[in-house]
Protein backbone atom coordinates (compact mmCIF):
# COMPACT_ATOMS: atom_id res chain seq x y z
CA UNK A 1 0.00 0.00 0.00
CA UNK A 2 1.66 3.29 -0.80
CA UNK A 3 -0.03 5.78 1.98
CA UNK A 4 -1.17 9.16 1.56
CA UNK A 5 -4.44 10.85 2.90
CA UNK A 6 -7.54 9.44 3.26
CA UNK A 7 -10.11 11.53 3.78
CA UNK A 8 -14.38 12.38 2.93
CA UNK A 9 -12.66 13.09 -0.36
CA UNK A 10 -13.53 9.80 -3.07
CA UNK A 11 -10.67 11.35 -5.54
CA UNK A 12 -8.34 11.87 -2.44
CA UNK A 13 -6.89 8.95 -3.47
CA UNK A 14 -5.59 9.28 -6.95
CA UNK A 15 -5.13 6.35 -9.67
CA UNK A 16 -2.32 5.54 -8.09
CA UNK A 17 -3.52 4.43 -4.52
CA UNK A 18 -6.74 2.37 -5.71
CA UNK A 19 -6.40 -1.26 -5.55
CA UNK A 20 -6.51 -3.45 -8.27
CA UNK A 21 -9.57 -5.47 -7.13
CA UNK A 22 -7.69 -7.97 -5.04
CA UNK A 23 -4.78 -7.46 -2.02
CA UNK A 24 -4.26 -9.52 0.79
CA UNK A 25 -3.45 -8.22 4.27
CA UNK A 26 -2.10 -11.59 5.98
CA UNK A 27 1.23 -11.28 7.94
CA UNK A 28 2.60 -13.98 5.95
CA UNK A 29 2.79 -11.53 3.10
CA UNK A 30 4.04 -8.62 5.08
CA UNK A 31 1.68 -6.13 3.67
CA UNK A 32 0.19 -4.12 6.55
CA UNK A 33 -2.70 -2.27 4.57
CA UNK A 34 -4.31 -3.10 1.39
CA UNK A 35 -7.05 -0.79 -0.88
CA UNK A 36 -10.33 -2.85 -2.84
CA UNK A 37 -12.10 -0.92 -5.13
CA UNK A 38 -16.18 -1.42 -6.03
CA UNK A 39 -17.94 -0.02 -8.32
CA UNK A 40 -20.87 1.88 -6.73
CA UNK A 41 -23.83 0.28 -8.64
CA UNK A 42 -25.88 -1.39 -6.58
CA UNK A 43 -26.99 -1.48 -2.67
CA UNK A 44 -24.44 -3.53 -1.60
CA UNK A 45 -21.29 -2.34 -3.11
CA UNK A 46 -19.58 -1.49 -0.25
CA UNK A 47 -19.20 -4.79 0.99
CA UNK A 48 -15.84 -5.75 0.47
CA UNK A 49 -14.31 -8.37 2.55
CA UNK A 50 -10.74 -8.14 3.63
CA UNK A 51 -8.71 -8.75 0.49
CA UNK A 52 -11.13 -9.41 -2.05
CA UNK A 53 -13.68 -6.48 -3.78
CA UNK A 54 -16.85 -8.12 -4.11
CA UNK A 55 -20.22 -7.01 -5.08
CA UNK A 56 -23.99 -8.14 -4.68
CA UNK A 57 -22.36 -10.45 -1.92
CA UNK A 58 -22.63 -10.07 1.48
CA UNK A 59 -19.37 -10.55 4.12
CA UNK A 60 -19.81 -11.47 7.86
CA UNK A 61 -18.61 -8.60 9.98
CA UNK A 62 -15.50 -9.05 12.03
CA UNK A 63 -16.40 -9.45 15.61
CA UNK A 64 -16.42 -6.93 18.18
CA UNK A 65 -16.58 -4.25 15.59
CA UNK A 66 -16.43 -0.36 17.11
CA UNK A 67 -19.25 0.82 14.56
CA UNK A 68 -22.07 2.84 14.71
CA UNK A 69 -25.18 1.32 12.69
CA UNK A 70 -25.57 2.10 8.67
CA UNK A 71 -27.76 5.37 7.97
CA UNK A 72 -30.12 4.80 5.63
CA UNK A 73 -31.14 8.45 4.42
CA UNK A 74 -33.60 9.89 2.52
CA UNK A 75 -34.79 7.47 -0.41
CA UNK A 76 -32.66 9.41 -3.00
CA UNK A 77 -29.32 9.51 -1.15
CA UNK A 78 -27.08 6.49 -2.16
CA UNK A 79 -26.78 3.95 0.84
CA UNK A 80 -24.86 4.98 3.64
CA UNK A 81 -21.64 2.91 4.41
CA UNK A 82 -21.45 1.10 7.91
CA UNK A 83 -19.27 2.65 10.22
CA UNK A 84 -18.75 5.78 12.02
CA UNK A 85 -19.05 8.79 9.97
CA UNK A 86 -16.67 11.90 9.67
CA UNK A 87 -17.39 15.73 10.96
CA UNK A 88 -20.27 17.63 9.27
CA UNK A 89 -17.27 20.06 8.34
CA UNK A 90 -15.51 17.53 6.11
CA UNK A 91 -17.15 18.52 3.07
CA UNK A 92 -15.54 22.48 3.30
CA UNK A 93 -12.06 21.25 3.97
CA UNK A 94 -11.28 22.09 0.81
CA UNK A 95 -13.41 24.92 -0.43
CA UNK A 96 -10.47 27.09 -0.78
CA UNK A 97 -9.34 25.37 -3.55
CA UNK A 98 -10.51 26.58 -6.55
CA UNK A 99 -10.33 29.97 -4.97
CA UNK A 100 -6.05 29.10 -4.82
CA UNK A 101 -6.47 27.96 -8.44
CA UNK A 102 -8.00 30.99 -9.84
CA UNK A 103 -5.44 33.00 -8.13
CA UNK A 104 -2.44 30.75 -9.45
CA UNK A 105 -3.29 31.03 -12.90
CA UNK A 106 -4.22 34.78 -12.38
CA UNK A 107 -0.89 35.29 -10.91
CA UNK A 108 0.77 32.91 -13.93
CA UNK A 109 -0.85 34.67 -16.88
CA UNK A 110 -1.39 38.40 -15.57
CA UNK A 111 -2.52 39.48 -19.28
CA UNK A 112 -4.69 36.59 -20.02
CA UNK A 113 -6.49 36.86 -16.62
CA UNK A 114 -7.06 40.59 -17.21
CA UNK A 115 -8.19 40.18 -20.81
CA UNK A 116 -10.86 37.37 -19.21
CA UNK A 117 -12.23 39.66 -16.41
CA UNK A 118 -13.05 42.60 -18.81
CA UNK A 119 -14.97 39.83 -21.22
CA UNK A 120 -17.10 38.89 -17.91
CA UNK A 121 -20.16 40.20 -17.40
CA UNK A 122 -22.26 40.10 -14.25
CA UNK A 123 -24.61 38.29 -15.66
CA UNK A 124 -22.24 35.67 -16.85
CA UNK A 125 -20.45 35.60 -13.62
CA UNK A 126 -24.16 35.66 -11.56
CA UNK A 127 -25.01 32.73 -14.03
CA UNK A 128 -21.66 30.45 -13.29
CA UNK A 129 -21.95 31.00 -9.37
CA UNK A 130 -25.26 29.52 -9.52
CA UNK A 131 -24.49 26.42 -11.56
CA UNK A 132 -20.88 26.21 -9.75
CA UNK A 133 -21.80 26.69 -6.14
CA UNK A 134 -24.72 23.70 -5.70
CA UNK A 135 -22.90 21.47 -7.74
CA UNK A 136 -19.73 22.07 -5.65
CA UNK A 137 -21.84 21.70 -2.43
CA UNK A 138 -24.02 18.64 -3.46
CA UNK A 139 -20.67 17.04 -4.77
CA UNK A 140 -18.80 17.57 -1.09
CA UNK A 141 -21.68 16.56 0.67
CA UNK A 142 -22.22 13.43 -0.92
CA UNK A 143 -18.63 12.71 -0.62
CA UNK A 144 -18.52 12.61 2.98
CA UNK A 145 -22.05 10.91 3.21
CA UNK A 146 -20.45 8.13 1.40
CA UNK A 147 -17.25 8.13 3.67
CA UNK A 148 -16.92 5.99 7.04
CA UNK A 149 -14.61 4.18 8.99
CA UNK A 150 -14.81 0.89 11.12
CA UNK A 151 -12.48 -0.36 14.01
CA UNK A 152 -12.41 -3.70 14.08
CA UNK A 153 -10.33 -6.55 16.50
CA UNK A 154 -7.28 -6.50 13.66
CA UNK A 155 -8.13 -3.55 11.46
CA UNK A 156 -9.47 -0.31 10.49
CA UNK A 157 -11.76 0.45 7.69
CA UNK A 158 -12.07 3.63 5.92
CA UNK A 159 -14.45 3.17 2.99
CA UNK A 160 -14.59 6.35 0.83
CA UNK A 161 -15.94 6.68 -2.39
CA UNK A 162 -19.03 8.41 -4.53
CA UNK A 163 -18.91 6.84 -8.05
CA UNK A 164 -16.60 4.05 -7.35
CA UNK A 165 -16.31 2.72 -3.23
CA UNK A 166 -12.72 2.19 -2.20
CA UNK A 167 -11.74 0.50 1.54
CA UNK A 168 -8.73 0.63 2.88
CA UNK A 169 -7.64 -2.05 5.56
CA UNK A 170 -5.13 -0.95 7.79
CA UNK A 171 -4.25 -3.89 10.22
CA UNK A 172 -3.41 -2.66 13.55
CA UNK A 173 -0.05 -4.50 14.63
CA UNK A 174 1.45 -2.72 11.74
CA UNK A 175 0.18 0.89 13.04
CA UNK A 176 3.71 2.64 14.52
CA UNK A 177 1.89 6.09 15.62
CA UNK A 178 -1.55 7.66 15.42
CA UNK A 179 -0.99 11.14 16.05
CA UNK A 180 -3.45 14.50 15.66
CA UNK A 181 -3.16 17.52 13.62
CA UNK A 182 -5.35 20.63 14.25
CA UNK A 183 -4.93 23.12 11.81
CA UNK A 184 -5.68 26.69 12.34
CA UNK A 185 -9.13 26.65 10.79
CA UNK A 186 -9.84 23.38 11.96
CA UNK A 187 -8.76 24.44 15.78
CA UNK A 188 -11.68 27.23 15.01
CA UNK A 189 -14.45 24.89 13.96
CA UNK A 190 -13.48 22.20 17.03
CA UNK A 191 -12.48 19.28 14.55
CA UNK A 192 -8.52 17.40 14.12
CA UNK A 193 -6.96 15.11 11.71
CA UNK A 194 -6.32 12.03 12.66
CA UNK A 195 -2.86 10.49 11.25
CA UNK A 196 -1.71 7.05 10.90
CA UNK A 197 1.59 5.84 10.25
CA UNK A 198 1.92 2.02 9.12
CA UNK A 199 4.85 -0.16 8.66
CA UNK A 200 5.95 -0.48 4.60
CA UNK A 201 4.15 3.08 3.59
CA UNK A 202 6.06 6.67 2.79
CA UNK A 203 3.00 8.92 3.64
CA UNK A 204 0.29 9.25 6.70
CA UNK A 205 -3.14 7.67 6.19
CA UNK A 206 -5.93 10.60 7.47
CA UNK A 207 -9.20 10.86 8.97
CA UNK A 208 -9.97 14.46 8.10
CA UNK A 209 -12.09 15.86 10.64
CA UNK A 210 -13.06 14.64 13.56
CA UNK A 211 -14.33 15.88 16.41
CA UNK A 212 -11.82 16.55 19.17
CA UNK A 213 -13.25 14.33 21.26
CA UNK A 214 -13.77 11.86 19.04
CA UNK A 215 -10.16 12.10 17.72
CA UNK A 216 -8.69 11.72 21.02
CA UNK A 217 -11.15 8.27 21.90
CA UNK A 218 -10.09 6.93 18.67
CA UNK A 219 -6.51 7.38 19.27
CA UNK A 220 -6.63 5.74 22.36
CA UNK A 221 -9.04 3.01 20.88
CA UNK A 222 -6.19 2.30 18.22
CA UNK A 223 -3.55 2.64 20.26
CA UNK A 224 -4.99 0.13 22.95
CA UNK A 225 -6.32 -2.32 20.79
CA UNK A 226 -2.34 -2.28 18.60
CA UNK A 227 -0.94 -3.46 22.13
CA UNK A 228 -3.45 -6.05 22.59
CA UNK A 229 -6.06 -4.47 25.24
CA UNK A 230 -9.16 -7.08 24.26
CA UNK A 231 -11.58 -5.99 22.19
CA UNK A 232 -14.68 -5.03 24.76
CA UNK A 233 -11.90 -3.15 27.06
CA UNK A 234 -10.30 -1.08 23.95
CA UNK A 235 -12.76 1.30 23.79
CA UNK A 236 -12.76 2.55 27.87
CA UNK A 237 -9.40 2.41 27.78
CA UNK A 238 -9.26 5.88 27.45
CA UNK A 239 -5.80 7.92 26.71
CA UNK A 240 -2.46 7.40 28.50
CA UNK A 241 -1.78 9.08 31.13
CA UNK A 242 1.58 11.77 29.98
CA UNK A 243 4.27 12.93 32.47
CA UNK A 244 6.18 16.33 31.11
CA UNK A 245 9.48 16.11 30.53
CA UNK A 246 10.28 19.33 28.84
CA UNK A 247 8.96 22.20 28.08
CA UNK A 248 10.38 25.33 25.22
CA UNK A 249 9.67 28.54 26.82
CA UNK A 250 9.11 30.81 23.98
CA UNK A 251 11.90 33.62 24.77
CA UNK A 252 14.72 30.50 24.35
CA UNK A 253 13.55 29.68 21.35
CA UNK A 254 13.15 32.64 19.96
CA UNK A 255 16.86 33.78 21.16
CA UNK A 256 17.59 30.85 19.85
CA UNK A 257 16.88 31.20 16.40
CA UNK A 258 18.24 34.62 16.28
CA UNK A 259 21.80 32.89 17.45
CA UNK A 260 22.26 31.37 14.53
CA UNK A 261 24.22 32.14 11.68
CA UNK A 262 21.95 30.68 8.90
CA UNK A 263 19.30 33.60 9.84
CA UNK A 264 21.41 36.56 9.31
CA UNK A 265 23.29 35.23 6.09
CA UNK A 266 19.29 35.08 4.36
CA UNK A 267 18.25 37.81 6.18
CA UNK A 268 21.80 39.73 4.44
CA UNK A 269 20.81 37.92 1.41
CA UNK A 270 17.82 39.38 1.21
CA UNK A 271 18.74 43.07 1.80
CA UNK A 272 21.61 42.99 -0.57
CA UNK A 273 20.80 40.88 -3.54
CA UNK A 274 17.64 42.52 -4.70
CA UNK A 275 19.08 45.81 -4.48
CA UNK A 276 22.06 44.84 -6.38
CA UNK A 277 19.87 43.46 -9.06
CA UNK A 278 17.70 46.90 -9.29
CA UNK A 279 21.37 48.82 -10.08
CA UNK A 280 22.26 46.66 -12.56
CA UNK A 281 19.20 45.63 -14.50
CA UNK A 282 16.30 48.40 -13.09
CA UNK A 283 13.55 45.38 -13.71
CA UNK A 284 10.96 45.36 -10.96
CA UNK A 285 10.30 41.49 -12.25
CA UNK A 286 13.72 40.68 -11.63
CA UNK A 287 13.98 41.86 -8.19
CA UNK A 288 10.85 40.21 -7.35
CA UNK A 289 11.59 37.26 -8.89
CA UNK A 290 14.94 37.17 -6.65
CA UNK A 291 13.62 38.98 -3.56
CA UNK A 292 10.29 36.24 -2.72
CA UNK A 293 12.26 32.98 -3.17
CA UNK A 294 14.99 34.79 -0.97
CA UNK A 295 11.96 36.09 1.90
CA UNK A 296 10.81 32.78 1.77
CA UNK A 297 13.62 30.77 2.88
CA UNK A 298 14.19 33.63 5.16
CA UNK A 299 10.79 33.35 6.62
CA UNK A 300 11.60 29.83 6.64
CA UNK A 301 14.91 29.81 8.99
CA UNK A 302 13.53 32.04 11.54
CA UNK A 303 9.71 33.27 11.67
CA UNK A 304 8.66 29.73 10.17
CA UNK A 305 10.12 28.09 12.50
CA UNK A 306 8.93 30.07 16.08
CA UNK A 307 5.81 29.48 14.95
CA UNK A 308 5.88 25.54 14.06
CA UNK A 309 8.46 24.75 17.21
CA UNK A 310 5.99 27.44 19.61
CA UNK A 311 5.72 25.98 22.73
CA UNK A 312 6.93 22.54 22.54
CA UNK A 313 6.10 20.39 24.84
CA UNK A 314 7.82 16.77 25.59
CA UNK A 315 5.44 14.28 27.32
CA UNK A 316 6.27 10.63 28.48
CA UNK A 317 3.64 8.10 28.15
CA UNK A 318 3.31 4.34 28.00
CA UNK A 319 2.72 4.28 24.50
CA UNK A 320 6.01 6.61 23.92
CA UNK A 321 6.79 10.04 23.79
CA UNK A 322 4.04 12.68 22.88
CA UNK A 323 5.49 15.76 21.17
CA UNK A 324 2.50 18.91 20.68
CA UNK A 325 3.66 22.24 19.33
CA UNK A 326 2.45 24.89 17.42
CA UNK A 327 1.17 28.20 17.64
CA UNK A 328 -1.61 28.45 14.35
CA UNK A 329 -1.13 24.76 13.14
CA UNK A 330 -1.09 22.77 16.66
CA UNK A 331 0.67 19.17 15.81
CA UNK A 332 0.23 16.22 18.43
CA UNK A 333 3.01 13.64 17.65
CA UNK A 334 4.13 10.50 19.51
CA UNK A 335 7.66 8.67 18.99
CA UNK A 336 6.83 5.04 18.70
CA UNK A 337 8.90 3.43 21.31
CA UNK A 338 11.62 1.22 19.89
CA UNK A 339 11.02 2.88 16.59
CA UNK A 340 13.96 5.33 17.46
CA UNK A 341 17.15 4.66 14.65
CA UNK A 342 19.33 7.00 15.38
CA UNK A 343 19.60 10.36 17.24
CA UNK A 344 21.92 13.47 16.11
CA UNK A 345 22.48 16.71 18.92
CA UNK A 346 23.58 19.98 16.91
CA UNK A 347 25.21 22.84 18.38
CA UNK A 348 25.92 25.88 16.56
CA UNK A 349 28.28 27.92 17.55
CA UNK A 350 26.79 31.00 19.16
CA UNK A 351 24.69 28.55 21.38
CA UNK A 352 28.05 26.92 23.37
CA UNK A 353 28.26 29.62 25.85
CA UNK A 354 24.52 28.93 26.82
CA UNK A 355 24.99 24.97 26.48
CA UNK A 356 21.91 24.99 24.25
CA UNK A 357 21.73 22.11 21.81
CA UNK A 358 18.94 20.94 19.21
CA UNK A 359 18.19 17.24 19.34
CA UNK A 360 17.02 15.34 15.94
CA UNK A 361 15.92 11.21 15.35
CA UNK A 362 15.33 9.03 12.60
CA UNK A 363 12.14 6.74 13.18
CA UNK A 364 12.34 3.84 10.47
CA UNK A 365 8.45 3.60 8.84
CA UNK A 366 7.07 6.76 9.72
CA UNK A 367 7.07 10.41 9.25
CA UNK A 368 8.70 11.13 12.43
CA UNK A 369 5.78 13.31 13.68
CA UNK A 370 6.23 16.63 14.46
CA UNK A 371 8.60 19.16 13.29
CA UNK A 372 10.37 17.17 10.84
CA UNK A 373 12.26 15.06 12.76
CA UNK A 374 13.04 17.64 15.65
CA UNK A 375 13.12 15.95 19.21
CA UNK A 376 13.98 18.83 21.15
CA UNK A 377 14.35 21.99 19.35
CA UNK A 378 16.45 24.08 22.23
CA UNK A 379 17.36 23.26 25.66
CA UNK A 380 20.03 23.16 27.87
CA UNK A 381 22.13 19.59 27.63
CA UNK A 382 20.88 18.82 31.47
CA UNK A 383 17.07 18.89 30.26
CA UNK A 384 17.87 17.35 26.26
CA UNK A 385 20.63 14.35 28.42
CA UNK A 386 17.54 13.71 30.01
CA UNK A 387 14.92 13.12 27.50
CA UNK A 388 17.91 11.04 25.48
CA UNK A 389 17.79 8.31 28.16
CA UNK A 390 14.05 8.09 27.77
CA UNK A 391 14.38 7.69 23.60
CA UNK A 392 17.82 5.31 23.87
CA UNK A 393 17.19 3.20 27.07
CA UNK A 394 20.61 2.51 28.83
CA UNK A 395 23.07 4.87 27.35
CA UNK A 396 24.63 7.83 29.29
CA UNK A 397 24.85 10.73 26.96
CA UNK A 398 27.75 12.61 28.68
CA UNK A 399 29.52 9.40 28.12
CA UNK A 400 28.74 9.23 24.95
CA UNK A 401 29.79 12.31 23.92
CA UNK A 402 33.00 12.27 26.07
CA UNK A 403 33.97 9.00 23.85
CA UNK A 404 34.37 10.27 20.75
CA UNK A 405 38.19 11.02 20.15
CA UNK A 406 40.12 13.27 17.61
CA UNK A 407 41.17 12.17 14.47
CA UNK A 408 44.95 11.04 13.65
CA UNK A 409 47.07 14.32 12.94
CA UNK A 410 48.01 13.12 9.42
CA UNK A 411 44.49 13.64 8.32
CA UNK A 412 45.46 16.92 8.14
CA UNK A 413 46.62 15.94 4.80
CA UNK A 414 43.17 15.19 3.34
CA UNK A 415 41.03 17.88 5.24
CA UNK A 416 42.98 20.52 6.33
CA UNK A 417 40.55 22.76 8.31
CA UNK A 418 37.35 20.80 8.83
CA UNK A 419 39.64 17.43 10.58
CA UNK A 420 39.68 19.27 13.91
CA UNK A 421 35.37 18.46 13.42
CA UNK A 422 35.61 14.99 13.13
CA UNK A 423 35.70 12.37 15.76
CA UNK A 424 34.41 8.88 16.90
CA UNK A 425 33.43 6.78 19.77
CA UNK A 426 32.21 3.58 20.81
CA UNK A 427 29.64 2.87 24.54
CA UNK A 428 28.39 -0.53 25.17
CA UNK A 429 24.91 1.43 23.84
CA UNK A 430 25.87 3.22 20.63
CA UNK A 431 28.34 4.07 17.90
CA UNK A 432 29.12 7.31 18.16
CA UNK A 433 30.29 9.94 15.25
CA UNK A 434 31.05 13.65 15.11
CA UNK A 435 31.43 16.18 12.38
CA UNK A 436 31.46 19.66 11.78
CA UNK A 437 33.61 22.86 12.84
CA UNK A 438 31.55 25.39 13.67
CA UNK A 439 28.01 23.76 13.64
CA UNK A 440 28.91 20.58 15.73
CA UNK A 441 26.90 17.55 14.66
CA UNK A 442 26.95 14.52 17.01
CA UNK A 443 25.31 11.42 15.87
CA UNK A 444 24.25 8.36 18.22
CA UNK A 445 23.09 4.88 16.68
CA UNK A 446 21.96 2.05 18.92
CA UNK A 447 24.22 -0.33 17.73
CA UNK A 448 20.80 -2.66 17.83
CA UNK A 449 19.66 -0.65 15.15
CA UNK A 450 22.35 -0.79 12.50
CA UNK A 451 21.90 -2.65 9.72
CA UNK A 452 25.29 -2.53 7.54
CA UNK A 453 28.54 -1.25 8.01
CA UNK A 454 30.50 -0.08 5.33
CA UNK A 455 34.46 0.46 4.60
CA UNK A 456 35.26 3.34 2.24
CA UNK A 457 38.31 4.68 1.24
CA UNK A 458 39.48 7.11 -1.39
CA UNK A 459 42.82 7.38 -3.45
CA UNK A 460 44.04 10.16 -1.12
CA UNK A 461 43.17 8.45 1.58
CA UNK A 462 44.51 4.94 0.64
CA UNK A 463 47.88 7.02 -0.03
CA UNK A 464 47.84 8.16 4.15
CA UNK A 465 46.55 4.67 5.44
CA UNK A 466 43.20 6.72 6.27
CA UNK A 467 40.01 5.32 5.59
CA UNK A 468 35.86 5.83 6.52
CA UNK A 469 33.57 3.41 8.42
CA UNK A 470 29.70 4.43 7.71
CA UNK A 471 26.74 2.71 9.28
CA UNK A 472 23.64 2.02 7.71
CA UNK A 473 20.17 2.69 9.44
CA UNK A 474 16.89 1.61 8.93
CA UNK A 475 15.78 4.59 8.50
CA UNK A 476 17.61 5.48 5.21
CA UNK A 477 20.63 7.61 6.31
CA UNK A 478 24.16 7.32 7.20
CA UNK A 479 26.29 7.79 10.42
CA UNK A 480 29.90 8.23 9.15
CA UNK A 481 33.21 8.33 10.98
CA UNK A 482 35.88 9.73 9.22
CA UNK A 483 39.36 9.63 8.62
CA UNK A 484 40.28 6.84 10.79
CA UNK A 485 43.44 5.25 10.55
CA UNK A 486 42.92 2.11 8.40
CA UNK A 487 43.60 -0.45 10.74
CA UNK A 488 41.58 1.24 13.36
CA UNK A 489 39.03 1.63 10.56
CA UNK A 490 39.17 -2.29 9.70
CA UNK A 491 39.09 -3.11 13.76
CA UNK A 492 36.20 -1.20 13.94
CA UNK A 493 34.32 -2.47 11.05
CA UNK A 494 34.51 -5.87 12.10
CA UNK A 495 34.00 -5.15 15.85
CA UNK A 496 30.25 -3.35 15.00
CA UNK A 497 29.29 -5.95 13.22
CA UNK A 498 29.67 -8.00 16.30
CA UNK A 499 28.37 -5.43 18.66
CA UNK A 500 25.47 -4.98 15.86
CA UNK A 501 24.64 -9.10 16.24
CA UNK A 502 24.96 -8.71 19.84
CA UNK A 503 22.34 -5.86 20.45
CA UNK A 504 19.88 -7.29 18.19
CA UNK A 505 19.30 -9.63 19.89
CA UNK A 506 18.90 -8.45 23.18
CA UNK A 507 16.82 -5.46 22.33
CA UNK A 508 13.69 -4.65 23.94
CA UNK A 509 10.49 -5.45 22.00
CA UNK A 510 8.81 -2.73 19.90
CA UNK A 511 5.27 -2.78 21.30
CA UNK A 512 3.13 -0.10 22.58
CA UNK A 513 2.15 0.56 26.36
CA UNK A 514 4.87 -1.38 27.01
CA UNK A 515 7.78 1.15 27.80
CA UNK A 516 10.15 0.63 30.26
CA UNK A 517 9.22 3.70 31.99
CA UNK A 518 5.52 4.40 32.56
CA UNK A 519 3.91 7.65 32.85
CA UNK A 520 2.20 6.64 36.07
CA UNK A 521 5.69 5.67 37.67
Amino acid sequence: MTGGPVTGDPEADGPDRTGTGTGTGTPETGTSATRTDTPAAGPRADNTGTGTATTGTDTPAAPAESTAPAARGPRFLPRRPEGNQLHPVTPWRRAWAPLAGLLAFAAHDLDRAREWSEQLTAAWTALGLAVLLPVAAGYGFLSWWCTSYLVTDTELRIRTGLFFRRTAHIRLDRVQAVDISRPLPARIAGVAKLKLDVVGTEDKDELAYLGERQAVALRAELLARAAGIAPDAAPEAGEAPARELLRVPPRTLVVSVLLRGSVWGTLAALLLVPTLLWLATGSVWTVLATALPLAGGSWAASGGRVVREFDWTVAESPDGLRLDAGLLDRQHATVPPGRVQAVRITQPLLWRRRDWVRVEMEVAGTGSGTGDGVLVPVADWRQAAAVLARVLPGVDPDAALAAAGPVPRRARWCAPVVRRGYGHGVTPGVFVARQGLLTRRTTLVPHAKVQSVRFAQGPWERRHRLADVCVDLGAGGTARARLRDQDEALALLRAQADRSRTGRRSALPERWLTAPQAAAD
